[in-house]
């Protein structure tokens, strides 16, 4: 049986690079003289990344590390070149949708369908470094983050109500983000917001006053993230949507709650993190 391994070719890419530094991998989306506008390409690489990313993590595989003996991914950083973060999507993909068919864009709807779900169902832990603008599908990109990092003149709206159409295929993650009020009010106004609004409605989680404390945030979550099991990371994902979506009753869910805890104490890693814990010492996973 074929397994990843962190040497395989990485995927080619002209508007987005994939950097890997032990296990934190990091995707930088280079298309800065239209403020990483999204394209069809750029799109289609982002999925690219991802996906590689996706099948090279810790919880995919199982293990910590690959055959060779390099660690397998356990965090997903997003980045963006020059002034803004992503203006959303491209105006010439824009003007090209109204000539297309129905069929056609659905296709291209499926695309960043595949774009934002991957993104969001990672199984490492994603940060994202947002600066300038996030707006339509940039706002969905950061609603995919498990943690975002912003700077004081970041603007973030759900623009799309202002071209006349809607933020549905990006709806799913900012309302999960943000909950319905805001993403109700939000979506229907389609005006930026700043970011202390931003923060205080939870689709950041944390403002930057320099490229300095952009760094030292980042290195303190991606810390923090590889004191933890990485195992326990993705089942935390896994378990979020259980609660999203249980629709049945509450001793079930307590019955359901209380499998699932002894499933993970029994698992490698559970094992792992309580021998540790009683022996003082740490974890094999946690950062050298």
């Amino acid at each position: 049986m074929d397994t990843m391994k962190m040497s395989d070719k990485l995927p080619d890419t002209e508007l987005c690079s994939l950097e890997i530094k032990g296990n934190v991998a990091t995707i930088n989306m280079n298309r800065s003289d239209v403020f990483n506008a999204l394209n069809t390409q750029l799109i289609t690489e982002l999925i690219h990344n991802i996906k590689w990313t996706t099948d090279r993590s810790v919880s995919k595989n199982s293990s910590l590390v690959d055959s060779e003996d390099s660690d397998y991914l356990r965090v997903l950083v997003l980045i963006a070149e020059g002034k803004h973060f992503c203006a959303g999507a491209d105006i010439n993909m824009m003007r090209d949708a109204g000539a297309r068919s129905v069929e056609e864009n659905r296709e291209d709807s499926e695309r960043l369908d595949r774009l934002f779900y991957g993104l969001w169902s990672h199984p490492c832990f994603t940060v994202g470094c947002i600066q300038g603008v996030a707006l339509g599908g940039g706002a969905g990109l950061v609603s995919c983050l498990d943690y975002v990092i912003a700077e004081p003149r970041t603007r973030i709206a759900l623009s799309e109500a202002k071209l006349g159409i809607l933020p549905a295929v990006i709806g799913p993650y900012v309302y999960r983000k943000i909950g319905s009020s805001n993403f109700r009010r939000l979506s229907m106004m389609a005006s930026k917001i700043d970011s202390e609004e931003a923060k205080s409605i939870g689709l950041i989680n944390a403002i930057a006053e320099s490229s300095d404390e952009f760094s030292n945030s980042l290195e303190k979550i991606i810390s923090d993230v590889l004191s933890t099991g990485p195992m326990a990371v993705a089942e935390a994902k896994k378990l979020t949507l259980t609660f999203d979506r249980w629709d049945g009753s509450d001793d079930e869910l307590r019955q359901w709650t209380l499998d699932k805890t002894s499933q993970m104490r029994g698992s490698e890693e559970g094992q792992e993190g309580l021998s540790s814990f009683l022996e003082r010492r740490k974890p094999n996973w946690s950062s050298k």
